[in-house]
């Protein structure tokens, strides 16, 4: 990426996302990681814009004829995780970076301009650099009819959403029916693309171990995890407290590596742990982004990407 800054301002500007060791349990082999799928959000879930105005922009009422505004850099590159669209793309700014379904990857090609660009300001490719989480081979850039450099992730031109004016806004996601908020590799932003495990920035909780629904994940105070794991949750303790079954080490993201593996329980089923302690999700919880279970009997508590029960007493 070219090192220049483009000194514009946007409508807003938002304020500013070891090897596996075989230390406990009984088994080291884990399964292959899950495809990722290509699944289009839904835009009626909480939290998420539906607008849709009749030029298919999600602007009201008419749209200007006037150039539009030079976006700001797109700096740092980072990954936020939304309860419901699972992992999204940030700006440097926290600002959620957009696709457009008329634009196309292969090759890649921008069909946003004049008002829609007004709208939707694409984001500039000076200065684009991969954060945590991001392949930087997934950056590119391609060429806009005015000759600006237009950012690219996967291939798809990428875009900010004119009312999206803090950081986590995703106003945007499903505008039009064509517009949707973009995955870390370029692909819509959906629960169905979280790694099997990975960690979500909880208001209250701070950092919590999240599984591939977005529910949050569980540890049980009665549990033991040296010399190896052992679950004491079983019967009807089980039915509502689900364990959360093996994911590939090559499938989570945030998570601590060691002690991240499966073992099996007395009853033959294989049930995955963080650092050796046993987890599990829980009925209570309703939605992405619950955490009900927490303190309940004051022996279930969340799980840190540590493996730490987050808020129990100390032991």
């Amino acid at each position: 990426m070219k090192t220049s800054w483009r000194t514009a301002a946007l409508v807003a500007t938002a304020a500013s996302v070891l090897a596996l060791t075989t230390a406990c349990g009984q088994d080291s082999a884990t399964p292959p990681a899950a495809a990722a799928q290509n699944v289009g959000a839904s835009a009626s879930a909480a939290g998420i814009g539906t607008g849709i105005a009749g030029n298919g922009y999600g602007a009201d009422g008419a749209q200007s004829s006037a150039s539009p505004t030079p976006a700001a850099p797109a700096g740092k590159l980072t990954v936020a995780t939304n309860p419901q669209l699972g992992n999204v793309l940030t700006d440097g700014s926290g600002l959620t970076l957009y696709r457009f379904d008329k634009d196309t990857a292969e090759p890649p090609k921008s069909s946003c301009d004049g008002d829609c660009a007004t709208t939707w300001p694409p984001v500039p490719a000076d200065d684009a650099n991969a954060g945590a989480g991001i392949d930087k081979a997934k950056l590119g850039e391609v060429t806009r009819a005015d000759g600006t450099k237009q950012l690219t992730i996967g291939g798809w031109p990428a875009y900010r959403y004119a009312k999206d004016l803090n950081s986590g806004d995703v106003n945007g996601q499903g505008v039009g029916g064509k517009w949707f908020a973009l995955a870390p590799n370029g692909k819509k932003a959906s629960l169905a693309s979280l790694p099997g495990l990975s960690v979500r920035k909880d208001p209250k909780l701070g950092d919590i171990v999240v599984d591939k629904n977005g529910r949050t994940v569980y540890r049980f105070l009665k549990d033991k995890a040296w010399p190896k794991s052992v679950s004491n949750c079983t019967g009807a303790c089980l039915e509502k407290w689900p364990a959360v079954g093996p994911v590939s080490a090559d499938d989570t993201q945030g998570v601590k590596k060691k002690g991240l593996m499966p073992f099996t329980r007395p009853d033959g089923v294989k049930q995955m742990s963080v650092n050796c302690w046993p987890i599990y999700t829980f009925t209570g919880d309703k939605a992405p982004g619950d955490t009900n279970g927490r303190g309940v009997g004051g022996t279930w508590y969340a799980v840190s990407p540590e493996g730490k029960p987050i808020g129990a007493p100390a032991q």
